[in-house]
């Protein structure tokens, strides 16, 4: 039985394939052409596995670090308490504090030095100028000694820098500005050898009330520089400059404002003394305090610059960290880090715009202005002259004798504060080795 059905399922396959080989063939012919353009199907990329290379990822920047811990006790003359106001909240969204006085605490230069040599709790210096950085960096005070510090951006602030010890935050100078409108000279330019010459000009002038202060320093610096003469015992000048001054004094107007600029504005005096930074902001607002205000800013309609042969005398504020006694050297990282911020061209560049300045940092100054640099920072520099007999500048020359200088003004009596004149001086019976001293 078995071997029956194997004979039957062998049979069954034959005639299965014997049907399969008696159909007629039904195959189509390819054209040759389309023949050889077929190519066996390539792999595409698309066809690929994924290639997986990612971009590594880039690193999380590393948070600001936070040195609020730290108070960062500051002395400085460039206080205003608008300037104090914006300068501590700035920093404390930078992760620093900060304590400085504003002048209802100390004003000018000469205070701020001597609050900081005096109470020696000062973390860093900014602001004074070369005359008072120089003392400072040739160690005239006994509890002020500088940290040895190097921004990054030294390289971008000029000759404006003591190596390693102080650099130069903002350009300051002070100009001496006239009216050209009928409370003026009625169009007249006016053209001056030296600062000087206001005395013999013919027209009215304002003048400061004390000698103290830096702009008052400034503009003492301004007058006397045709002067200096390294053989004068009278500090360096010639009695002839002492003369100048007293007669720029004595025929000048006083009326209890602190600068020549609000008499300008009002038209009190024909000509007057300011000093460069916020002055287009004092012109912006010069409507608010005046009936006959001076208009325009980069292009003036009622007023103008002297044009002084000379130029002008620039200073340069600095900043330089303190070496305090008991301070940490984490607390110093402290303050360094707060210099570094502080004079950085965003920072130097937000403080331009809001207290109308000028950097030292050049990156800054293009932030600013761009190549449209205002004519009030383009005059000459007569600071950085070199005082005919000597190798000092003359901003060096200055600081060399401006404690004599204040001397002789505090002794004689300059700058008074009434309206009449004091008796000038009998200038040839006068001891210049007494007057050049401090007074008793």
């Amino acid at each position: 039985m078995k071997k029956f059905v194997a004979i039957l399922v062998a049979l069954i396959m034959v005639l299965g394939m014997i049907a399969c080989t008696s159909q007629p063939a039904t195959t189509t012919e390819t054209p040759k052409a389309e023949t050889e353009s077929v190519k066996p199907a390539e792999t595409t990329k698309q066809d690929e596995p994924a290639q997986t290379n990612p971009e590594p990822e880039p690193e999380p920047e590393a948070e600001p670090k936070d040195y609020s811990g730290y108070t960062i006790r500051i002395y400085s003359n460039s206080n205003s308490t608008e300037r104090v106001t914006w300068l501590i909240q700035a920093a404390k969204e930078a992760g620093f504090t900060i304590s400085l006085d504003t002048t209802e605490v100390i004003s000018g230069d000469t205070a701020a030095i001597q609050a900081a040599n005096e109470k020696k709790d000062g973390d860093l210096i900014f602001g004074l100028n070369e005359t008072r950085w120089g003392q400072i960096v040739d160690g005239n005070y006994e509890n002020l000694k500088l940290v040895a510090w190097t921004p990054t951006w030294a390289d971008k602030v000029g000759d404006y820098k003591y190596d390693g010890l102080a650099y130069g935050l903002v350009i300051q100078n002070v100009l001496m500005l006239y009216r050209t409108d009928e409370f003026g000279t009625n169009g007249q330019e006016l053209h001056f050898e030296h600062w000087a010459d206001i005395v013999n000009s013919g027209y009215t002038w304002y003048r400061q009330g004390k000698v103290g202060g830096t702009t008052n320093a400034n503009i003492n610096s301004a007058m006397l520089y045709p002067f200096a003469d390294p053989t004068s015992p009278a500090g360096g000048i010639t009695v002839e400059g002492w003369k100048t001054l007293w007669n720029y004094c004595a025929n000048g107007v006083f009326t209890g404002d602190s600068y020549g600029f609000d008499p300008l504005n009002r038209g009190d005096v024909q000509i007057g003394t300011f000093y460069s930074s916020s002055l287009y902001g004092k012109i912006d607002d010069a409507a608010s305090s005046s009936e006959h205000p001076l208009k325009g800013t980069l292009q003036p309609e009622n007023w103008s610059l002297v044009d002084i042969k000379d130029g002008t005398y620039y200073i340069a504020e600095y900043i330089g960290v303190l070496d305090k006694e008991g301070r940490t050297e984490e607390q110093t990282e402290a303050v360094k880090a707060f210099c570094e911020w502080f004079g950085s061209a965003e920072v130097q560049a937000d403080w331009a715009e809001e207290f109308d300045s000028v950097p030292c940092n050049e990156d800054a100054v293009k932030l600013v202005y761009g190549d449209d640099i205002p004519a009030i920072y383009l005059l000459p520099n007569f600071a950085l002259t070199t005082v005919p007999g000597t190798d000092m500048t003359y901003a060096a020359y200055v600081a060399a004798h401006s404690a004599e200088w204040t001397n002789i003004m505090t002794n004689l009596g300059f700058y008074w504060k009434d309206a009449e004149a004091k008796a000038e001086p009998a200038w040839d019976t006068l001891d210049w080795s007494v007057l050049t001293q401090k007074a008793e």
